[in-house]
C-alpha cells in the first residue's frame, strides 16, 4: 500500500479480474478481485456468513488472497474479513479508512493506493453515508466499487452513523461523477437484481442525484426517506467496528 504521490507505474493493459458474488440475506455485493499474471487478489465486503462461499471461490480460481477490505463499517451485516485470516492464513490483512474509526490490520485515506501483484486500487474518500465511507477505483479507471456511497440508480441512505446528506451529495459530485462516463459502478447493494451501472448513466438518470438536481433538493429527499433502521444494526456495527471478530 502506497500514497499515489510516491509511486506511478504504467497500467497493464489487461483488465483487472473480478467475480461478483452475492448475498441474499442482506443483498450485498462482495467483490474478488486479482492480478491475472500474479493471480494476487483483494476482496471487497465480504460478508461473513458467505465465507466458506469466499474461500471456495478464491482456490477454484486460483488466487493468493492478500487484502480483505472494507467500504465501511456497514450496518446489515457483519464483514468476513475476520473469517477469511483465518481460514485462509497469515498472509491476509484487513483494510478500512482512517476516518472509519474502526478496526483493522491497515487504514488507507483518501489518494492511498492498494496493491496486489501488479495492480492497484485508489482510494477515494466519499463520507456521507456514513462518516467513513471510502470508494475504489481501479488503476485503469475502468471500474469503481462504490460501497454504499452510490447505488443503481439511488444512493445510501444518510441518517446514521455520521450521515450527512449534504456531504455525500458533495462526495459523489467530485469524487464519483468527475471519473469517466464509461467507468463501471460496482455498487455494494442492490435489491432490484441489478448487478452494475457507469458513471454516465448515474449522472444523467440517478433520480437522487443526476441531470440538475441540487444539494438542497437532495437534501429534502433524503431527509423524507423515514426509512426503518436495517435490522442487524445493533450487532453489525459493534462488530464492524472490531473488523468482525468475536466480542468474547
Amino acid at each position: 500500500m502506497t500514497s499515489s504521490a510516491a509511486f506511478i507505474r504504467k497500467v497493464p493493459k489487461e483488465p483487472i479480474g473480478i467475480k461478483q458474488l452475492f448475498d441474499d440475506d442482506s443483498s450485498t455485493y462482495t467483490y474478488l478481485l486479482w492480478d491475472t499474471t500474479s493471480k494476487d487478489a483483494v476482496i471487497i465486503d465480504p460478508v461473513d456468513i458467505q465465507a466458506d462461499r469466499d474461500v471456495a471461490a478464491i482456490k477454484e480460481l486460483g488466487l493468493t488472497l492478500r487484502y480483505g477490505i472494507n467500504t465501511h463499517a456497514h450496518a446489515d451485516h457483519i464483514t468476513g474479513t475476520h473469517l477469511l485470516k483465518i481460514k485462509l492464513g497469515s498472509g491476509v490483512q484487513s483494510i478500512i479508512s482512517t476516518a472509519s474509526e474502526a478496526k483493522a490490520d491497515l487504514h488507507v485515506d483518501h489518494g492511498d493506493q492498494i496493491h496486489f501483484g501488479g495492480r492497484y486500487l485508489e482510494v477515494k474518500a466519499t463520507p456521507g453515508h456514513t462518516a467513513g465511507c471510502v470508494s475504489y477505483v481501479s488503476d485503469d479507471g475502468s471500474f469503481v466499487c462504490t460501497g454504499d456511497a452510490l447505488l443503481i440508480k439511488g444512493c445510501g441512505r444518510t441518517d446514521f452513523q455520521g450521515g450527512s446528506a449534504e456531504t455525500l451529495y458533495q462526495s459523489i459530485h467530485s469524487q464519483l461523477f468527475t471519473l469517466g462516463e464509461d467507468c463501471v459502478v460496482y455498487p455494494a447493494h442492490d435489491y432490484k437484481g441489478r448487478t452494475q451501472s457507469s458513471i454516465g448513466e448515474e449522472k444523467n438518470e440517478n433520480p437522487r442525484l443526476g441531470g440538475t438536481k441540487t444539494v438542497d433538493e437532495f437534501a429534502e429527499i433524503m431527509n423524507n426517506l423515514n426509512l426503518s433502521y436495517p435490522k442487524k444494526i445493533d450487532i453489525a456495527v459493534p462488530a464492524n467496528m472490531r473488523c468482525g471478530v468475536p466480542d468474547l
